[in-house]
């Protein structure tokens, strides 16, 4: 069983820094990409950016060049720094996970609040 524990979300004013983390644990063999997505209230979900094994990076141009992906190998683990946020960054982060027979995990998600 594949588990995905996300954590780092919160509240922060427009212009700030959060950093959120994704950890993926249980039985798997090769992951292929790990990457987050958001969904806003009313909104469906939405593609953010993800990141693959070699790691080539894919941002959504509405967060290219204020959000950083980056993962730690060793221990299945993908940061996102996201700086200079808006109030329209504000949603439940999801973290997704794909492994090289194609079969994805999600998280439960977390929240991010950015107040103007």
């Amino acid at each position: 069983q594949v588990q995905l524990v996300e954590s780092g979300g919160g509240l922060v004013q427009a212009g700030g820094s959060l950093r959120l983390s994704c950890a993926a644990s249980g039985s798997f063999f090769m992951i292929r990409s790990m990457g987050w997505y958001r969904q806003a209230p009313g909104k469906q979900r939405e593609f953010v950016v993800f990141i693959t094994s070699s790691g080539w990076t894919n941002y959504d141009d509405s967060v290219r060049g204020r959000f950083t992906i980056s993962r730690i190998s060793a221990k299945n683990t993908v940061d996102l720094q996201m700086n200079s946020l808006k109030s329209e960054d504000t949603g439940v982060y999801y973290c997704k996970l794909m492994l090289n027979d194609g079969s994805e995990y999600w998280g439960q998600g977390t929240q991010v609040t950015v107040s103007s």
